[in-house]
């Protein structure tokens, strides 16, 4: 019975250590150190949550960028990717279909390369991330559908520059832009 009592004080313990306490100071110290960040990165405009830098969106107007595939429809509650490997037909087919999509959406012929996170949904489904390339690729569709003049296109263009994030810690992964922030910077060109 006193070993019981014991493991039950033990148990009881840590519980609050580990299920109260650490979790509350852990939680305090990110929202002082990075509160945006703790808070999901929200981008709010005139009061109103528009999305978060972290969770990918999907945008099918001609005069948004478009973003990357996603297996669960950009629902963050069952993330996750498609589980279909190299040898299934089913990804096969979502491949193909994603291309033709991307090349008639953007007026491209069929020599043109498509970059392989437009054709491939990432692990998560939720990447807020494409390449730069995948972006220039859209930039006539663009232009066309906001009825830009040159000078608008090339400031989209150098906007495109602009927004790319260098691989993280100059080393970790691709350059990217954020499809959200790149959107929101090309509603801002006059």
């Amino acid at each position: 019975m006193k070993t019981l009592m014991i493991s039950l004080k033990i148990f009881l313990f840590f519980t609050v250590l580990t299920g109260i306490i650490y979790p509350l100071v852990v939680t305090g110290i990110a929202q002082v150190v990075f509160p945006s960040k703790a808070n999901g990165s929200l981008i709010v405009r005139n009061e109103k949550i528009i999305g978060s830098e972290l969770i990918g969106q999907q945008f099918d107007s001609a005069v948004y960028f478009t973003s990357r595939p996603s297996a669960g429809l950009y629902n963050p509650l069952p993330s996750g990717g498609s589980n279909l490997g190299p040898t299934s037909s089913k990804l096969k087919s979502l491949v193909s279909e994603r291309q033709n999509k991307f090349r008639t959406f953007n007026q491209l012929d069929s020599t043109t390369v498509i970059p392989s996170e437009m054709l491939f949904a990432s692990a998560s489904g939720l990447d807020p991330h494409i390449s730069p390339e995948a972006a220039l690729l859209q930039v006539n569709r663009i232009a066309k559908a906001r009825r830009f003049n040159d000078s608008q296109k090339q400031q989209l263009i150098r906007d495109i520059h602009k927004q790319t994030e260098k691989p993280q810690f100059f080393c970790l992964g691709e350059e990217r832009i954020n499809v959200l922030l790149l959107n929101l910077k090309t509603d801002e060109i006059k």
